[in-house]
């Protein structure tokens, strides 16, 4: 059986641990959880020699000792592994009980030297993880390999609720732990990658997020009522390729630093913050992978009950309030009237411009009022609100590419559910939605062009210090699916040549749709 070995830094020390492929990968966690000596509910990070976060799993490629890995408990009790209590307690009594009976017998009775011996067996035990895992802490010795483990019976397939609550215990057990402040700073940036967070992790972070713009004291939430909140946010996505909770993770995270880098705190007030961050949470809540154009064509019950009028998003502002409208779940509930007014407005504005079918307009009217803007003017704030929630909706590409590609991906597999059911019901299919039709560069490149660049320029002229995190990367992005998208014409031009007689059309097919079509979040 093929074999790799990663070498790893942990606490000051040079690591190694070997495992080939019919490993799973909670046996590779185990035994980086042992390495570390941390807990079952500690997140562990491993991260590359550049400083990226790698997938702790068996695909975890080999390295050399001189290219080690960096292994981190990125979220801890700061409570360190040590001998239970009871055991310190025991021995100290068994050798005050040797003492006395040496100063009375003068020697150490038979009885009294089995139990010390018991005990040190004892603790010899507790220096495996063998013995520890079924105390729940955890301790290793720094040679221990992974191929030593036989992998363990796969476990029967959980439900979809079971996966739910599941969760819900992680994260309930996770909540306590203390996040490195290198996390907390990397999660302020526009290159966190998501990917290598779980969900009971990306809910520890999204605590993280309202615990460090204060909103917990400022508004009297309650931690337990925020943890209720955010599961049911959880709860409440589905399990679609693009329109997932890993989706509004992103988009919150974003959102969040957004935030931080325009020193947005102190420009305006913190209940329009909340409103900004509880709004990217909320802002897909229960999308069900097919878009407005979608709904209205198919006549769905959405778009029945909104008359056609961004069914989507106007379903993602009900499911939230009905969220919130659950005592345990209502983290606005010790706000007055006219604060729970205020968010509520705001939030219903911030998730409808979300619909792409309003992008221009929207647009248009950030740039009207660009020249004159000020932030103490209340409809210029509700327009950036706006505009803040937008780019951070559509910001994959923004990010390094290792993180954005993958986003790519999810959203054609949707785009082609979409049109495949469209092709099967007889309604109209969007050219950039065909599998048949667009290719993964193309449906890039005029996006990009026509609805990011001008976006993001708007935003960069308000704020200049985000050219270098979100323009100019979306720049870069354009350049890399351009260049793709060249090759591949010259590819099927080549093979259009080479064919005799010719006649084939080949390429892709025609300009895209209108923009406002091209991208439904």
């Amino acid at each position: 059986m093929t074999t790799r070995i990663v070498h790893f830094m942990v606490n000051g020390m040079l690591e190694q641990a070997e495992f080939g492929a019919d490993c799973s990968a909670a046996d590779v966690k185990d035994v980086f959880r042992a390495a570390a000596e941390a807990g079952p509910h500690h997140i562990l990070k491993m991260y590359s020699m550049n400083g990226s976060v790698l997938n702790i799993s068996p695909r975890l490629e080999a390295n050399s000792r001189d290219s080690y890995y960096r292994l981190e408990v990125v979220g801890s009790d700061l409570k360190s592994v040590g001998m239970p209590n009871e055991l310190d307690t025991m021995e100290h009594r068994l050798n005050h009980l040797e003492s006395k009976v040496m100063e009375d017998v003068g020697k150490t009775p038979d009885v009294v030297c089995e139990l010390k011996s018991q005990v040190e067996s004892f603790k010899r035990k507790l220096e495996s993880v063998k013995h520890l895992s079924w105390m729940g802490l955890f301790k290793e010795d720094s040679d221990h390999q992974l191929s030593n483990l036989s992998p363990k019976p796969k476990s029967s397939q959980l439900s979809a609720q079971e996966q739910r609550q599941q969760v819900r215990r992680k994260f309930l057990n996770m909540s306590s732990l203390h996040v490195t402040e290198e996390v907390r700073e990397h999660l302020k940036t526009p290159i966190f990658d998501n990917w290598q967070w779980e969900e009971a992790e990306m809910l520890v972070l999204l605590q993280v997020m309202f615990i460090d713009l204060d909103f917990l004291m400022a508004f009297h939430i309650q931690l337990d009522v925020l943890q209720n909140f955010l599961f049911e946010v959880y709860r409440h996505y589905n399990n679609i390729p693009f329109h997932n909770f890993r989706h509004c993770f992103c988009v919150t995270q974003m959102l969040y630093g957004l935030i931080w880098l325009t020193d947005l705190r102190s420009k305006i007030s913190r209940i329009d913050l909340l409103i900004m961050l509880t709004s990217a949470l909320c802002h897909d809540l229960d999308h069900p992978g097919y878009n407005n154009v979608y709904q209205i064509n198919a006549q769905t019950d959405l778009a029945l009950r909104y008359n056609d009028i961004s069914p989507l998003e106007n379903h993602h502002c009900a499911v939230a309030f009905g969220i919130m409208s659950k005592p345990e779940c209502n983290i606005l509930k010790n706000l007055s009237s006219d604060q729970y007014k205020h968010i509520r407005g705001g939030m219903i504005r911030c998730i409808l411009a979300t619909d792409m079918a309003r992008h221009n307009d929207i647009l248009n009217k950030f740039r009207s009022i660009q020249p004159v803007f000020s932030f103490t003017n209340k409809e210029h704030k509700e327009v950036l609100m706006n505009i803040m929630v937008k780019v951070s909706d559509i910001s994959n590409e923004a990010r390094p590419m290792a993180v954005a590609e993958p986003w790519l991906d999810c959203l054609l597999q949707e785009f082609f559910n979409q049109s495949d059911t469209e092709k099967l019901k007889g309604l109209p299919v969007a050219p950039f939605m065909d599998r048949d039709k667009v290719s993964r560069p193309s449906s890039q490149t005029s996006f990009i062009r026509f609805v990011l660049l001008p976006l993001f320029t708007e935003l960069t002229k308000l704020f200049p210090c985000l050219e270098k995190h979100i323009l100019e990367p979306v720049r870069r992005a354009l350049e890399y699916y351009s260049d793709l998208e060249r090759a591949s014409k010259q590819e099927q031009e080549g093979r259009r040549r080479s064919t005799a007689g010719g006649g084939g059309e080949g390429g892709i097919g025609g300009a895209q749709q209108e923009v406002e079509e091209e991208k439904e979040v």
